[in-house]
C-alpha cells in the first residue's frame, strides 16, 4: 500500500484527497484541524464565525468537489457532537460602531454561555455597522428560535436604527416600502451626482417606483431643473437647507411623484470654507405631508463623503415611511 492508498479501505488516493471518495475516511486529519484553526485568519471579512472551534468552517477553504464537501460536512458535523453553525446578520445605520458595541455588548455578551450559544461580531462598513451571530446548535429550528429571540433584544436597544434583520441592503429595504405604499420618487442631486437615483435603480423592479432624476449641480440648473429660487440661491447659499428643500419640493411636484428628495452638498476635496467644510451636505426629503430637512458633516474623501450622503438620505426616507405605518397602526 503507498502513502496514495486510503487506510481503511486500501483504495488509491489523488494526491490533494481530503476525504476517501470510497469510503468516507478523512485523509490529512491533522491538515483539516489546522485549516479549521487558522480558518478565522483565512475566511475572508464578514465570514469570521469562530473557526477554531467549528471544523466546518474549513469547508471555505478546501477544494469546490461538491460530493468531498457533502462527505466532509457529514464528517465533521458528527465529530463536533452533531452541531452545526447558522448565522443572521443585522444592519444598521446612523449610529457610530461605538454607540452600536455600547448598547449591543451587555445583550450579546451573555449569549456565550446560553444553552444555544451565539458569538456575535460587529463589523464598520461605509455608512453602516453589520452585527454578524452566528449560533451553534444540534438543528436549524433550535438555532433560528435562538437567533430570533436574540434579533429581537438587540432590536431593543438599537431601536429604528436597525434596518435590515435579513440581509437587504438599505436600498431594497427602502425600495421594497415604497412599492408596498405605492409611492413614486423622484431625486434631485447636486453633489452625489446621480449616485442617489442609481443605488435607487440597481434594484429590480425599481421602475416601479422610481419615476425620475435630476442632476443639479450648478446654481443655473438648481434654478432651471427644479425651480430653486434665485433669491433662495443668494440669500442661504447652495449648500442649506433651504436649498434642498427647494429641490426636493421642485422634484416632486415637477415629476408628480408622491416623494422628493434634494440632496446638495460640499463633496471636496476643495470648496469647503470655515462655515461650511469639506463633507458638509444639506439633505431634504419631502413625501406626501410631511418635510424634513438635516445637514450632516461627514468625514472621508470625495466618494466617502458622496456615498454616506445618499445612505444618509435613503435612511432619512425610510424613517419618515416607517413612522408613517407605525402611525397607521396605531
Amino acid at each position: 500500500m503507498t502513502s496514495t492508498d486510503c487506510t481503511r479501505c486500501g483504495t488509491e488516493l489523488p494526491p490533494d484527497a481530503l476525504v476517501c471518495a470510497a469510503c468516507g475516511s478523512l485523509i490529512h486529519a491533522d491538515t483539516l484541524k489546522q485549516i479549521a484553526a487558522e480558518a478565522d485568519v483565512a475566511t475572508r471579512a464578514g465570514d469570521l464565525v469562530s473557526a477554531r472551534d467549528h471544523w466546518t468552517t474549513a469547508l471555505r477553504l478546501l477544494p469546490a468537489d461538491s460530493r468531498q464537501h457533502a462527505v466532509i460536512r457529514d464528517r465533521l458535523s458528527a465529530r463536533g457532537g452533531g452541531t452545526a453553525l447558522f448565522r443572521r446578520v443585522m444592519r444598521v445605520t446612523g449610529r457610530t460602531e461605538s454607540d452600536v458595541d455600547t448598547r449591543a455588548q451587555p445583550v450579546y455578551g451573555r449569549w456565550t454561555a446560553a444553552r444555544v450559544p451565539i458569538a456575535t461580531t460587529i463589523l464598520a462598513v461605509l455608512g453602516q455597522i453589520e452585527l454578524h451571530l452566528t449560533a451553534r446548535a444540534a438543528s436549524r429550528v433550535d438555532a433560528e428560535a435562538a437567533l430570533d429571540a436574540a434579533v429581537k433584544e438587540l432590536k431593543e436597544v438599537l431601536g429604528s436604527a436597525v434596518y435590515s434583520v435579513d440581509g437587504r441592503n438599505l436600498e431594497v429595504v427602502v425600495g421594497d416600502l415604497l412599492r408596498e405604499k405605492q409611492f413614486t420618487v423622484a431625486v434631485a442631486e447636486s453633489c452625489t451626482g446621480g449616485l442617489l437615483t442609481s443605488r435607487l435603480t440597481d434594484v429590480p423592479g425599481s421602475s416601479a417606483y422610481v419615476e425620475r432624476g435630476f442632476v443639479c449641480y450648478s446654481n443655473r440648473s438648481k434654478v432651471e431643473l427644479v425651480g430653486v429660487p434665485d433669491a433662495v440661491l443668494t440669500e442661504h447659499g447652495a449648500v442649506s437647507d433651504e436649498v434642498a428643500q427647494a429641490m426636493a419640493e421642485g422634484a416632486r411636484a415637477r415629476a408628480g411623484t408622491n416623494v422628493g428628495i434634494g440632496i446638495t452638498g460640499i463633496a471636496g476635496p476643495d470648496g469647503g470654507t470655515p462655515a461650511k467644510p469639506v463633507g458638509t451636505v444639506s439633505i431634504a426629503i419631502v413625501v406626501d405631508g410631511e418635510t424634513r430637512v438635516r445637514t450632516f458633516q461627514f468625514v472621508g474623501g470625495r466618494e466617502q463623503v458622496k456615498f454616506q450622503a445618499s445612505q444618509a438620505a435613503l435612511n432619512m426616507l425610510r424613517l419618515i415611511l416607517e413612522n408613517n405605518d407605525q402611525r397607521r397602526a396605531r
